[in-house]
């Protein structure tokens, strides 16, 4: 049970990009929960952990970082993957920041939005189901939800390059890596750097914002 919520729930986590393509789905566990408690169970992070992710190096202001990152709200922990925006922003970079943050972060609720309009079993009660149930179906709109948006030709990467096979490995370092607080802090500030130089009208500040 949550405090929001009249009734029982199951959550779910999930990674979106802009053309709703879900890209990680986790659902279906058990007690109370919340996002923290949900993210420490996740299997998001697994592969970084034990060596097999694919390599996402990408450079910003001119810093390398070693993995990809993505947007959070304030709830999530200050680790060096996760991209969370400003409660009050005070100069314009940061302002404009936080509109790009809040725009792209409304792709996930976008996301969920099409499933529900698109899947009409997600919409009705499912307290007669088990939870095994209700993630199997979960799983399933989602999977045809992604192959609609590929035979679409919506898909921003279509076509997935496999990997090469990499033996699993357990990494003691990238755990501390994933959590560097340091990391996370310049990214973020070399982010709002970059997209302050950027001419990007709609998220110039008006003066009604000020």
């Amino acid at each position: 049970m949550r405090d929001d919520h009249q009734y029982p729930t199951v959550m779910l986590e999930a990674v979106a990009s802009q053309d709703l393509w879900v890209w990680h789905a986790f659902c279906g566990l058990a007690v109370s929960q919340n996002d923290i408690n949900v993210l420490q169970q996740s299997p998001l992070f697994l592969t970084q952990r034990n060596g097999t992710t694919p390599n996402c190096p990408f450079q910003v202001n001119d810093h390398l970082y070693k993995r990809g990152y993505y947007l959070t709200d304030e709830i999530y922990p200050s680790w060096s993957v996760f991209v969370k925006s400003f409660p009050y922003p005070h100069i314009p970079n940061e302002k404009k920041f936080k509109r790009q943050h809040e725009t792209a972060r409304k792709d996930v609720e976008r996301a969920f939005g099409v499933l529900k309009a698109k899947w009409g079993i997600l919409n009705r009660p499912m307290r007669s189901k088990t939870v095994k149930k209700i993630r199997s179906i979960v799983y399933t709109c989602i999977i045809l939800h992604n192959m609609i948006i590929k035979d679409d030709g919506r898909a921003i990467a279509p076509v997935h390059i496999q990997e090469p096979p990499v033996e699993p490995v357990f990494d003691d370092t990238a755990y501390s890596e994933l959590i560097d607080e340091e990391t996370h802090w310049r990214l973020k500030h070399d982010l709002v750097e970059h997209l302050g130089r950027l001419d990007l009208p709609h998220l110039e500040v008006s003066s009604d914002d000020e």
